[in-house]
């Protein structure tokens, strides 16, 4: 198991239980962030999302993952908590201010490298 993974992909988990609190206070109001359709709403609702998923996703990489120290494990694990920072950052950044749309390849790239680092694995 890679620990860091664990503890970062539960950390990460927690911290979409409290975004989801903290915006979930003015969802109900129509005109929250351009109301429920806009495009801030929506890329809020995606960071806050991708929050919990790149968490569960952190945590399932750090229990299915052989922990031999291979270099493909380590790129991988490091590769997942990139994008676990940077996907829900440039969320919200981009909620905030649309030129951060922009910086959208920076997660993506991360996690497409930690995907084919684990496939390169094998199986546990």
């Amino acid at each position: 198991m890679t620990t860091l993974n664990w503890y970062f992909g539960w950390a990460l988990i927690a911290s979409a239980f409290g975004t989801g609190a903290i915006i979930g206070l003015f969802f109900h109001r129509e005109d929250f962030f351009g109301g429920y359709g806009s495009f801030r709403r929506r890329l809020l609702r995606l960071g806050h999302i991708a929050q919990a998923a790149l968490g569960m996703m952190n945590v399932l990489f750090s229990v299915s993952t052989p922990t031999t120290g291979l270099l493909e494990t380590q790129i991988a694990s490091w590769a997942f908590i990139i994008g676990g920072i940077a996907m829900p950052t440039v969320c919200f950044l981009t909620a905030w201010k649309k030129p951060f749309r922009h910086l959208f390849f920076i997660p993506v790239v991360a996690l497409f490298i930690g995907v084919i680092q684990t496939l390169q694995n094998g199986p546990p």
